[in-house]
């Protein structure tokens, strides 16, 4: 018994072990959602106040480890956001098939794609929405939040349509932090200052209601008065209130993306719709724990079955 317990252990051990190694699956049904993420690109994303990462690469970084716990079945397709539109780069497609992809298509995402300097976020999640309905996807629309030009009088852009539910990912800190400036060849050259941007609101669309009480005031050559000509648009924070409010009017959830991975599989557990689906169940996890446990139990039971070792003194004169 004591031979066998010696030699079964490891060999049970290695044999789980191995099997691990191969990467066995199980079919069963499963609940899977299709995704289409979109991330934002545009110049407010390369303030670095994600402890010491731009928010861009913050951004990257969350959702390759995100994407890389996904069950196998589900699909997830990629975009970018710049001006008011997204980009589709990928449509979603099967995780642990084209995981690689994915993650590679993630890595290159980079500001200097951006083919306008504008960033309209309230027209920009609609046209998101769009694209992700269009898709028979969910929507995961990841950005900081800030209007650029500033939002008009008249507030954002509003959502007329049927949405196909998903989450607004916020990524940035509460601070406001300045925000990089590049120069023909992409060099850093500074930070915007207050000069270089437009202030909130914006000059467009109908004046205030209370335009004739505004310092500068005149029906004609200055119909907005002078009381928003100064601000601080060149600095850069996480907007969270105003994304929670285009999430929720548009049957979506909104977390920031430091509230980690599990909470946003809750929220898009929450907001968008799932499939039923056969879908492999990898038991590598499984086996691995087990070929751990064995080695564990071999390596006690060589403990309990060692005999002990008669000492002697011998004094020597």
């Amino acid at each position: 018994m004591n031979r066998r317990l010696r030699l079964g252990l490891p060999a049970a051990a290695t044999a789980l072990a191995l099997a691990a190694a191969i990467g066995p699956a199980m079919q069963g049904r499963r609940e899977l959602r299709d995704l289409f993420v979109v991330v934002d690109i545009t110049r407010s994303m390369n303030v670095r106040d994600m402890d010491g990462q731009s928010r861009l690469d913050a951004a990257k970084a969350a959702l390759t480890r995100w994407i890389g716990r996904q069950p196998c079945g589900a699909r997830i397709g990629l975009g970018l956001f710049t001006e008011r539109r997204s980009l589709t780069l990928l449509e979603p497609v099967e995780i642990c098939t084209d995981y690689a992809a994915l993650a590679g298509t993630l890595r290159a995402l980079d500001w200097r794609m951006a083919w306008e300097g504008d960033s309209m976020i309230s027209k920009g999640v609609n046209h998101a929405l769009e694209r992700a309905a269009a898709m028979q996807a969910g929507l995961v629309f990841v950005t900081e939040g800030q209007e650029a030009p500033p939002l008009p009088y008249s507030g954002a852009e509003p959502w007329r349509g049927d949405s196909p539910g998903g989450v607004i990912l916020g990524v940035g800190g509460d601070r406001p932090a300045p925000i990089p400036k590049f120069d023909e060849l992409g060099r850093e050259a500074g930070f915007y200052e207050a000069g270089d941007v437009q202030h909130a609101p914006s000059r467009v669309g109908p004046p205030p209601a209370d335009a004739e009480s505004r310092p500068g005031f005149h029906p004609r050559n200055n119909p907005y008065g002078e009381a928003d000509l100064e601000g601080n648009e060149h600095l850069s924070a996480l907007r969270a209130p105003y994304l929670a409010e285009l999430a929720s009017a548009r049957g979506m959830g909104f977390l920031r993306l430091t509230d980690g991975p599990a909470a946003l599989d809750a929220a898009i557990a929450a907001h968008v719709p799932a499939r039923m689906a056969q879908a492999p169940r990898p038991l590598a996890p499984l086996l691995a724990g087990l070929a751990l446990l064995s080695f564990v139990a071999a390596w006690l039971a060589g403990l309990r079955l060692r005999p002990a070792r008669a000492f002697t003194t011998e004094i020597w004169r």
